[in-house]
């Protein structure tokens, strides 16, 4: 049995769709569903049965878990970088990720988990996931530090070699649409398009970067679901690592992709952005690449404009937006 917590989130969600797509479907899904409207993402997905992840850990914590499970794929956190609940963020971010993967490494259980790019701040210390690197840096919001602590936990206890970590950097994609306010800009500006016409983006408040000149390492889930396909069957690979395309892109790019998906003329109104992010905001993210790839992962990211080409034809254009059958 494959656990997937957070399976029914966005990341999560997506990677039980590759798993149905590898004909595999002996998968627990391990989540909190409340009251948005991530079930909707476990319409299309075959899976053997929901645990709520409260429950699961029980089972964890009491050793008492009544199934046999080959691999844990830990997807599930609370990913808000506006969260302010650090207690939350500890307990629900930390504490759940070090039980799960305590108990994964005493019954010999593949254990694959995600970090992010946020523990990298504000990128002055540069965005390479070198082992030796990684416990100095500092994250700028309580989201990117949970997660900083547990790669930290995992390396001072030299697990490294035991389990992988993925530093995930700006993902978009299809099933992302519970996410509300942290949904990508390409869903935002799809729907600011089909309302007005035109699409909003925050000021520059740095020289270096133009308005819109802001740029990211946006990666489409589709080749994050790649990645992990290949961690996932090749159990002797371990480590933290980056996953992004390796090229960072502007805003202005990203959104005349949008666009140009739709077949509209581009039009992108600057704004202010809240004095509350100005201090929070990273101006420029870039994964460092070497490492996966010197691991042997074979895998092709696709440009920016032929991702949100598809996300935005073959998904948010239809009358099914999700990840099929």
């Amino acid at each position: 049995m494959i656990i997937v917590t957070g399976g029914a989130g966005f990341i999560g969600s997506a990677f039980i769709w590759r798993l149905n797509q590898e004909g595999i479907d002996d998968i627990i899904i391990v989540d909190r569903l409340s009251t948005d409207d991530k079930w909707k993402n476990l319409v299309n997905r075959r899976f053997v049965d929901y645990i709520h992840k409260d429950e699961f850990l029980q089972m964890v914590c009491a050793d008492k878990v009544p199934f046999e499970i080959s691999a844990i794929v830990h997807m599930g956190a609370c990913s808000s970088t506006t969260e302010r609940d650090a207690d939350y963020l500890w307990e629900n971010n930390y504490l759940y990720s070090r039980r799960l993967a305590e108990w994964a490494l005493r019954h010999n259980v593949r254990f694959i988990y995600a970090s992010s790019a946020a523990t990298y701040g504000d990128g002055t210390q540069g965005f390479s996931d070198d082992h030796g690197k990684i416990s100095k840096l500092k994250p700028i919001n309580m989201y990117g530090y949970s997660k900083q602590v547990f790669d930290v936990w995992v390396l001072k206890n030299k697990l490294e070699n035991k389990i992988a970590g993925i530093k995930f950097f700006n993902v978009f994609g299809p099933n992302e649409y519970h996410k509300e306010e942290m949904t990508s800009v390409i869903f935002k500006a799809f729907h600011q398009i089909k309302e007005t016409g035109k699409v909003r983006l925050f000021k520059s408040y740095k020289k270096k970067y133009p308005d819109g000149g802001q740029m990211r390492d946006f990666v489409y889930v589709k080749n994050c679901l790649d990645v992990m396909w290949w961690l996932f069957n090749n159990q002797k690979v371990n480590g933290i690592f980056n996953l992004g395309t390796g090229k960072s892109r502007t805003w202005n790019d990203l959104i005349k992709a949008v666009f140009a998906a739709m077949g509209s003329k581009t039009n992108i109104q600057y704004i202010e952005m809240p004095e509350s992010l100005r201090d929070q905001y990273q101006y420029f993210t870039e994964a460092k690449m070497n490492k996966l790839k010197d691991a042997g992962c074979p895998v092709v990211f696709s440009s920016l404009e032929d991702s949100v080409r598809d996300y935005v034809v073959n998904y948010l254009q239809q009358a099914d937006q999700y990840l099929g059958s």
